[in-house]
């Protein structure tokens, strides 16, 4: 019997005879669009980022970095981007989001002192999961310091998109390492857009549900994050339930589509595009922030479910068909060979380049033994557990609560997110009122406190495309 695709009609018309009056969400006024054809790509490589070692035994290879910067030379994909070599985040880059004491113990700490700091490893969450290795910090500095230098070329209109593979470290919290994770390059990289971009959008396809970003950003409506990962409630993180959808200002701003084992190709890329289709839409986001973590492909060491890499890169394609500046980071992916793959293949989906099936010939060609092929056979390991009655559900739940959306935010009612970004201005009456009722969320708009970021001055400032207010039409 044949394998099922992603993209076989037959099977995506099971899902869709409920759904068959399709909206154009897109909106001409949400998007800062290019005045030229062709799409404009950055990509952001530091060379000596693949060359730290976690430990011998430990699942996080930063080699798969240099596997899949060598791939997209060899196939010739950087004669289609700008290459940048990005410098290392500073100290108060870093402080944007994170603690002091933890950054301090960060810088300081190394294997051959690491006795001396045992009294806080559990304090910051150090130990197997998140080692101490040589040039730890010097490490975070470096993906980091790649994302934070993308978000900066969206907002200076240098680039349409922007990639950075060693940056999508999505666990780390602000003051603890979680999940491999030691600094968290994706919301240092969301505040740098939020300088300029009313609304970004942070969606992330790693098989771990991405629980540092959406704890950055609950309680604020200017940031939805949209997760799609594997949960039972065991699985690390443990969070990512579709009952997780905010606080204060963000609720109902947080998405979390939880999946069972064994997720297929038709699936999963159904509910992808129904989910996404319907918050770009009601959220209208002007800038998108894409986690691509290759964990979720079949056959990963620690993964469970059996996406191809052709459906794991469309997800990258439906998002890029919307048109909005978008940042490409990476993240998980624990079967070394496979990410590199998967992360190539996705490059060439944002600079519109097709590939042969055939790796090119490269210093490292003896990881992809014995086919050496771009598109290795992923599914099938595991049974789908997400049968059509649950996906229909999970599709149902997030319609329902994105309902509760009354359209997009607008910017001049909302206060930036919380003092976790450093650049509120220490209105702390501001930021002391955060609590869920409408009569507190009313008086903190009527009062018409408006944080302005470094570089947004309205919605009227944004490129001519201005959004309306919903108080202006009350007046």
């Amino acid at each position: 019997m044949p394998r099922r695709s992603y993209n076989d009609e037959s099977v995506v018309a099971t899902f869709t005879e409920e759904n068959n009056s399709k909206k154009k969400y897109m909106s001409p006024r949400s998007v800062r669009l290019a005045s030229h054809d062709k799409t404009r790509v950055a990509y952001f490589h530091d060379e000596g980022v693949g060359n730290y070692h976690y430990g011998e035994r430990h699942p996080m290879k930063p080699h798969r970095l240099t596997l899949t910067n060598h791939l997209v030379l060899n196939y010739g994909l950087h004669d289609k981007m700008e290459i940048f070599q990005p410098r290392r985040a500073t100290d108060s880059e870093i402080l944007e989001f994170h603690a002091d004491d933890y950054v301090d113990f960060l810088k300081r700490v190394t294997p051959d002192n690491a006795e001396q700091f045992e009294q806080v490893f559990s304090k910051f969450n150090v130990g197997d999961d998140c080692p101490i290795f040589p040039g730890i910090y010097e490490f975070c500095q470096r993906y980091a310091g790649a994302t934070i230098e993308a978000a900066r070329k969206l907002i200076a209109n240098g680039a349409d998109i922007c990639i950075n593979w060693s940056g999508g470290l999505h666990h780390a919290k602000k003051c603890e390492a979680s999940g491999f994770c030691y600094v968290n390059d994706i919301v240092l990289g969301v505040l740098e857009l939020l300088r300029y971009f009313p609304r970004v959008l942070y969606v992330d396809i790693d098989i771990h549900h991405g629980d540092g970003v959406q704890e950055a950003f609950y309680s604020t409506d200017r940031v939805m994050t949209v997760s799609f990962h594997k949960y039972n409630g065991d699985f690390f993180p443990g969070t990512g339930h579709i009952d997780e959808i905010g606080s204060s200002l963000g609720k109902y701003y947080s998405v979390n589509v939880p999946l069972r084992d064994g997720i297929d190709d038709v699936s999963y890329v159904w509910l992808f595009k129904e989910v996404i289709d319907a918050v770009i839409g009601t959220f209208q986001p002007s800038a998108i922030v894409l986690q691509c973590g290759a964990d979720s492909l079949g056959c990963d060491r620690l993964g469970c479910f059996n996406l191809s890499i052709g459906a794991h890169g469309k997800c990258v394609q439906i998002i890029k068909e919307f048109k909005i500046p978008l940042l490409v980071v990476g993240g998980g992916g624990y079967t070394v060979r496979n990410v590199a793959r998967c992360w190539t293949y996705e490059t060439s989906i944002l600079v519109d380049t097709e590939l042969s099936n055939d790796l090119p010939p490269n210093e490292y060609i003896d990881f992809f033994r014995p086919d050496y092929q771009l598109h290795p056979h992923l599914s099938g390991r595991l049974n789908n557990m997400n049968d059509r009655q649950y996906l229909l559900k999970v599709r149902e739940r997030v319609m329902e609560q994105l309902r509760y959306l009354d359209g997009a935010p607008s910017i001049q009612m909302q206060e930036i997110p919380p003092d976790i970004q450093g650049f509120l201005d220490g209105d702390a009456e501001l930021r002391d009122a955060e609590d869920d009722s409408e009569i507190g969320k009313e008086h903190r708009r009527r009062r018409e406190v408006m944080a302005e970021a470094e570089w947004y001055e309205g919605d009227d400032d944004n490129d001519g495309e201005a959004v309306d207010s919903v108080w202006a039409e009350d007046s």
